[in-house]
């Protein structure tokens, strides 16, 4: 069986859910605590592995620091039935990032990467059978840009399709676009990459042609409440209605499930309803990983 392999960051997410969000200078009492796994990469991979039809269906490629929050991490990706590749780092600790819901779900993340930012090629090349045997390289961008590049490149030499989040926003080198077959920015991270204000179909659609030019071969670009722009079909799919309590890991549950979706053989449409589905329960409930839905949930 070929597995998914998911390449990028583990985090301990530290949660306060309160009233509203602090501005500049302003202290909020009365929320609740909470400790939570998380890290895009990892909440990409649990939702690979607990959304595929079968099991031990991901592998994830990351690093940790050697302490505590880097031996839970091992333990509990194992538990969802995870093939891990972590390579410890002796002298960074493992990420952490501080995390801020308010009443409504919306949520300020600020990351403290750690181990994740000394993710090097080096460290992946032990892996690189696990990338060229791979149904799928899905990749994020809170490890270094240099190493997201050079696992691009193995995989699309390889003929194994390679997903991109590119998230958080920031700028690519030219030569990775080409080696990218489906890329996911939401529509902050679509602004930054493209110059294009993304606010409807038509500044999607725009987003989308100066990244199909640039080399990506396919974009789908989410747009929170909006739904979902596919580049393919020219159109917004729009998502269901729920009453969100925390938007945590809601784009990390999307990407994960549109991954297996695409993998399973489905069309860009199937696997955007499927993921869309997939999202959708995860917002409804607090927490990073703990909110990602199993399989048997989306049917």
């Amino acid at each position: 069986m070929k597995r998914i392999v998911v390449l990028g960051s583990t985090n301990t997410d530290m949660v306060i859910a309160g009233r509203k969000i602090p501005v500049p200078g302003e202290t909020v009492s009365g929320g609740r605590f909470l400790m939570n796994p998380g890290g895009k990469g990892a909440n990409q991979a649990v939702a690979v592995a607990r959304l595929s039809a079968k099991k031990g269906a991901c592998t994830f490629i990351a690093k940790v620091g050697d302490d505590l929050f880097g031996r839970d991490t091992a333990a509990r990706l194992k538990r969802d039935g995870i093939v891990t590749r972590l390579v410890v780092d002796g002298k960074e600790p493992s990420g952490t990032a501080l995390i801020l819901v308010d009443a409504k779900g919306q949520n300020v993340i600020s990351v403290a990467l750690g181990a994740n930012g000394t993710l090097s090629p080096e460290d992946v090349a032990p892996f690189r059978r696990d990338i060229e045997s791979a149904a799928a390289l899905v990749m994020q961008l809170e490890t270094p840009v240099e190493t997201v590049a050079w696992a691009a490149k193995v995989a699309h030499d390889a003929g194994v399709p390679v997903i991109l989040n590119p998230a958080p926003a920031r700028k690519l080198p030219k030569a990775l676009y080409p080696l990218v077959d489906w890329m996911t920015p939401n529509e902050t991270e679509a602004e930054l990459l493209t110059g294009v204000k993304v606010v409807d179909a038509a500044s999607a659609g725009k987003a989308v042609d100066i990244l199909v030019k640039r080399g990506v071969g396919h974009v789908v670009v989410t747009m929170g409440s909006k739904g979902a722009y596919c580049g393919d079909c020219r159109r917004i799919y729009p998502c269901r209605k729920v009453k969100a309590v925390d938007c945590v890991a809601a784009g990390d549950t999307f990407n994960g499930a549109f991954a297996v979706a695409l993998a399973e053989g489905l069309g860009c449409a199937d696997a955007i309803a499927f993921a869309q589905k997939a999202s959708a329960i995860s917002v409804t409930r607090p927490g990073a990983q703990s909110s990602v839905p199993f399989r048997k949930e989306i049917a």
